[in-house]
């Protein structure tokens, strides 16, 4: 998970917030904090209890008062930041009636905020991408199978994946200028890597022994991101502990050729389940981990994924393929603001969405701002594009927190069928969540805000008519 200071935000510096309201309008609890560095997604089916709470985390850069003058100065709408790269977020910046008024935002302070605009210092998340892949070992864990192996776990399966999620939106262009591993004039126990472990003072020590090594070799100017995949024999299996972090956003990493290693992420164990599916999905923890140097937070909480489910990689990265969520898409830019209905009257409202793993540029999210901090948003899921455990396709509708740090449930979906006990049999997939969509004839309600949306009807294409109603 992102970190606050600069690197990727560690859950354990959030602040302390009182409690929010879940999808349904209901009062609920702050997780606490649990630690500095993300943990990974539920394992298998036998040891999803205490996997999910070993999920990966992220470092969240802190906000030190000059990364707070840049975050004041730029926005994350393309505009280039001292790199020549371009800011995370949206590309277009107005269009549409009205759309201003759905562009929450949390205040500053807030670790990966899932505010509008996306701020400045992650990695751009439009137009070619650059990732720079390193493979790492140790002498006390030395490289595992060839580094041509260790690449196929991820590539092109990450590209393809990126390239569906954003629909052409990014080019994302994995370079492995070093193929050999880099062994580390450490072994991997005195870096004191553990779940949960900051960046100092142990991955500062690796990253600036890996510049050492690798800066002669590579032009680390050229990239807007930087991967670096460990033998997975280092550290513990990923079925008891996932290691897996990123560091985004960190204006105080180590140089190289200029720039620091602002937005990296670090890859360990393989994450397989048994099931016989690591070879299809194996892969997945990439996009997770990259979703943060983009500026996304994690959706999981302490209690695991039981709050968003398997409706968006940030949640869910174990099991079958899964998306992002339409809001995510329209901060990184990969929806037009013209694709998104913005109900901020009161009224009724009637809308044709389509599925969002639709090509196209028809409409593909709804949203209902509440505060200038949070709204209800709604998104038509389907099985299709990245979505493979789609087993109740229909209206997905979920509360969105700007003002909720990461790992604490920014993101709320909310359960057309409560207690049901969900439709997929898929492993390492929240079963409960799984039939949340309202289908046809169904109406979610928010009795707090006094909104309802109702599903009328299907299209022949298969888009689906939606009425908002604000009192």
């Amino acid at each position: 998970m992102p970190a606050p200071d600069g690197r990727d935000h560690a859950p354990g510096t959030a602040r302390p917030r009182t409690g929010r309201r879940d999808a349904a309008g209901a009062a609920t609890p702050r997780t606490p904090a649990a630690g500095t560095s993300s943990t990974s997604a539920p394992a298998p089916a036998a040891r999803l209890r205490r996997a999910a709470r070993l999920r990966r985390g992220i470092a969240v850069a802190s906000l030190a008062p000059l990364a707070v003058a840049v975050t004041l100065s730029t926005t994350g709408s393309g505009s280039p930041d001292a790199a020549g790269h371009s800011a995370a977020g949206p590309v277009a910046a107005g269009g549409g009636d009205g759309i201003d008024a759905c562009r929450i935002s949390g205040p500053l302070g807030t670790q990966m905020s899932e505010g509008l605009p996306t701020t400045a210092g992650y990695a751009r998340s439009t137009g070619r991408v650059r990732a720079l892949n390193l493979l790492v070992d140790f002498s006390d864990a030395e490289g595992e199978g060839t580094v041509d192996d260790r690449l196929k776990e991820f590539f092109p399966q990450t590209t393809r994946w990126f390239e569906r999620s954003s629909y052409g939106r990014i080019d994302y262009r994995p370079e492995t200028p070093v193929k050999r591993w880099l062994r580390m004039p450490k072994p991997f126990s005195a870096y004191g890597i553990e779940r949960g472990a900051p960046f100092e003072p142990g991955y500062r020590k690796l990253v600036r022994d890996l510049v050492k090594i690798s800066d002669p070799l590579v032009d680390f100017a050229s990239y807007d991101l930087v991967n670096v995949l460990v033998t997975p024999n280092a550290g513990p299996s990923a079925l008891d502990t996932v290691l897996s972090v990123t560091f985004a956003g960190n204006r105080e990493a180590p140089v190289a050729d200029g720039v620091p290693l602002a937005n990296t992420s670090f890859l360990y164990s393989r994450q397989d389940d048994g099931s016989g599916s690591y070879a299809r999905t194996g892969y997945r923890v990439l996009p997770h981990e990259n979703g943060h140097v983009f500026g996304l937070p994690d959706l999981y909480t302490q209690d695991g994924g039981g709050a968003v489910g398997h409706w968006d990689i940030m949640s869910e990265d174990w099991g079958a393929d899964n998306d992002l969520l339409g809001w995510h898409k329209w901060k990184l830019g990969w929806l037009d603001d013209e694709q998104v209905g913005c109900v901020a009257s009161p009224g009724t409202h009637d809308f044709t969405v389509a599925p969002l793993a639709a090509a196209g540029h028809d409409r593909k999210l709804l949203f209902i701002p509440l505060s200038h901090t949070s709204g209800i948003a709604a998104e038509v899921r389907t099985r299709g594009g990245n979505d493979d455990s789609v087993c109740k396709p229909g209206l997905l509708v979920y509360r969105v927190d700007a003002d909720v740090d990461t790992g604490q449930g920014p993101i709320t979906v909310a359960d057309s069928k409560k207690e049901s006990g969900g439709c997929t049999r898929s492993p390492n997939v929240h079963a409960e969540l799984s039939d949340a969509p309202f289908g046809v004839g169904e109406t979610y309600r928010d009795d707090g805000s006094r909104t309802r949306v109702e599903v009328l009807g299907r299209t022949e294409d298969g888009e689906y008519r939606v009425r908002v109603h604000r009192d």
